[in-house]
């Protein structure tokens, strides 16, 4: 009898489609788009100048293992972001703090679960939503471990309450600075116009993530055996389950310091512009002052920040391996013709389905340009004049690329956020693929009836396109 077919490493699973990168490059056309500056520095495609290369050179079997290092390379930000978090909250640990705060939300959630998962969903979409958090969520992933399994639930729980929420609030946000505003600003329309309908669906595809999440949970409470991670070392396994220690006060002031770090992140992206880099420096320091709050000796707390680093030595190697896809396929100069290729069809297509279509292809490009910002620099500007063309009002054609960039974001390996989240929790991407599909199915069918009342509605249609960064892009 055959034996039953057993999924790959995680690992093992990102070099294969780093190894399909590969191929395709010697099987796609290369070719490119011309590209200018706009006014903020960064660079666009202008429509109707792709070309194929004239000279057309696959890349070496060296240029494929070169690119893994590379990748580490490129993934360094992210990385190391990981590797600090995760030795700082091994300090944190180590004073009891951890414990502490699972045992008081424990007292007020234990017999309350549902309303856990709604708070961390909706606050966690708001907050994605409104100014673009990501990789912040990664210090609480530990955290949401310890609760769910103090309260019978597993691993999966609370990565899903994580990234569904962080997922959501990307695909329906009203005003994410790095994706919905740039995808304005490049198609010409005014900032933050179209709000209306991005505030109106908000809460209704909160509620689908919700929804999918808290059904999990009550299966795995009515039969743990049914859960996708059983038999998986759990990331805080060693914790107690009885008899969590006392928030003290020594305790809250590390939590107070926990909150000033974020609260400090969060106005350095917004108003200074501060990423991972400054977020690790934020966070070095408030385990430091962790430590000397929660009287660890030096010693102590130098051993346990290097343990919570050892922890996650493979969650940095998936993060680097799942960066080198992309970066194959930009090596191989396919990207552009991918794009290309895939914005053909559209039309061909009435105007509802163009809608769709276009959904449907910055869903898949997300795959290869996992930077939401980056994804709008290269799509917006062939989209939008697709979509006048077609009959899809530029606001409709935003929208649709927002549903791509945000909800794929759950499910894209290239997704460092996404990898970091659980590798973390120690969930195989395999396991989290099988939980996350279900809802993506969900979402996309939500997310493809509302384009299609959009187009039939014609929203957006009061909203004029501006002689701004898309009208320079086609000059």
């Amino acid at each position: 009898m055959a034996e039953k077919f057993k999924v790959p490493h995680t690992l093992i699973l990102l070099l294969g489609m780093m190894f399909i990168a590969y191929i395709a490059t010697w099987l796609v056309p290369q070719g490119f788009f011309q590209t200018v500056t706009l006014d903020n520095g960064r660079q666009a495609v202008v429509a109707g100048t792709y070309a194929v290369s004239e000279n057309q050179i696959g890349l070496s079997p060296m240029d494929f293992l070169v690119a893994i290092p590379r990748a580490l390379a490129a993934a360094q930000d992210v990385i190391f972001f990981v590797f600090i978090v995760g030795g700082v909250l091994s300090i944190a640990r180590g004073t009891g703090t951890i414990d502490a705060l699972i045992g008081r939300m424990l007292d007020r959630f234990g017999h309350k679960p549902h309303i856990l998962i709604f708070m961390v969903v909706f606050c966690f979409a708001l907050a994605s939503g409104a100014i673009g958090t990501a990789g912040e969520y990664i210090p609480f992933v530990l955290i949401l471990v310890g609760l769910c399994k103090a309260m019978k639930l597993d691993a999966m729980t609370a990565v899903g309450m994580t990234i569904v929420g962080y997922g959501i609030g990307y695909g329906v946000s009203a005003f994410n600075p790095f994706t919905v505003m740039i995808a304005q600003q490049v198609a010409g329309i005014p900032l933050y116009s179209g709000i209306e309908l991005r505030l109106a669906i908000f809460v209704p595809f909160v509620l689908i993530g919700f929804h999918h999440v808290w059904r999990y949970a009550q299966m795995i409470q009515t039969d743990p055996s049914r859960s996708l991670t059983a038999g998986l070392p759990c990331p805080l396994e060693n914790s107690q389950s009885t008899g969590y220690p006392q928030l003290n006060t020594r305790h809250k002031l590390i939590l107070a310091g926990l909150v000033s770090a974020i609260s400090i992140s969060v106005w350095g992206i917004s108003q200074k512009g501060w990423y991972l880099y400054e977020l690790g420096a934020i966070f070095i320091c408030w385990g430091m002052l962790t430590a000397i709050i929660g009287r660890l000796s030096a010693d102590d707390a130098a051993e346990r920040f290097i343990d919570g680093v050892k922890d996650l030595a493979t969650t940095a190697i998936l993060i680097g391996v799942a960066r080198g896809i992309a970066l194959i396929m930009e090596d191989g100069q396919i990207l552009h013709t991918l794009v290309h290729g895939m914005s053909l069809p559209l039309s061909y297509l009435g105007a509802e389905l163009a809608a769709v279509g276009m959904f449907i292809m910055q869903s898949i490009l997300n795959l290869f340009i996992p930077s939401g910002s980056g994804q709008a620099y290269v799509t917006m500007p062939l989209m939008a004049p697709v979509g006048d063309i077609i009959g899809v009002n530029r606001q409709i054609s935003v929208l649709a690329y927002q549903f791509g960039d945000g909800f794929s974001n759950m499910i894209i390996p290239t997704n460092a956020v996404l990898m970091g989240i659980i590798g973390m929790a120690g969930v195989p991407y395999h396991l989290w693929f099988k939980f996350c599909f279900p809802l993506i199915i969900k979402l996309t069918l939500a997310a493809s009836l509302v384009l299609v009342l959009a187009v039939f509605f014609d929203y957006g249609a009061d909203v004029q396109p501006q002689a701004a960064a898309l009208s320079q892009v086609g000059e």
